[in-house]
């Protein structure tokens, strides 16, 4: 079994916002890995009726990620411009298409999250209208990432079978992070 190469090691940290930050990254980065794997039809493929297709998962991040970090400390999380059940119908027409929305609002994300200091973490910011503070707005999103993130390497693991490349720790293998 071949591994695909996870090169990106994090430094040991205590500070929650360097640590949220560095797992963002290690979630698009194995996510990203395990979609290279996958077919154009593979990347659109629905299982059954009740089901997303990576596309529609990536679709849906890209609409979480522009609504909560677009104004992040200035307007609510949830833009009321927002459509979220439209987010699970069709995706774009193409992966690049998707792929775009993908990396724009990953690029959003960064651009907040990456100049945050310490200071900010107790700021308040609105989801729902609900007061969050940065920290557990971040954290918060940081789960919901994770989750799809899980939903994507699933899919394609099981899309790929036997060709899958592992985009962490493959089976019978020891290694220092995970």
């Amino acid at each position: 079994m071949h591994t695909v190469a996870m090169a990106t090691t994090y430094p040991f940290t205590t500070s929650y916002l360097e640590d949220a930050q560095n797992m963002l990254h290690k979630h698009k980065e194995r996510a990203e890995a395990a979609m290279a794997q996958l077919s154009d039809e593979q990347f659109f493929i629905t299982l059954d009726p009740e089901m997303n297709s990576i596309a529609l998962i990536v679709k849906h991040m890209a609409g979480n990620m522009r609504s909560r970090f677009t104004d992040f400390f200035t307007t609510d999380g949830e833009k009321a411009e927002r459509n979220r059940d439209e987010e699970f119908l069709s995706p774009p027409a193409t992966r690049a298409e998707v792929m775009a929305l993908w990396d724009s609002g990953w690029r959003l994300l960064f651009s907040v999250v990456e100049p945050l200091t310490d200071a900010d973490m107790g700021r308040t910011v609105f989801i729902y209208g609900q007061p969050h503070s940065v920290m557990q707005a971040i954290h918060q999103q940081l789960c919901h990432y994770c989750l799809h993130v899980g939903q994507i390497i699933f899919l394609a693991k099981l899309l790929r079978t036997e060709q899958w490349q592992s985009v962490s720790i493959p089976r019978n293998r020891e290694a220092s992070s995970s």
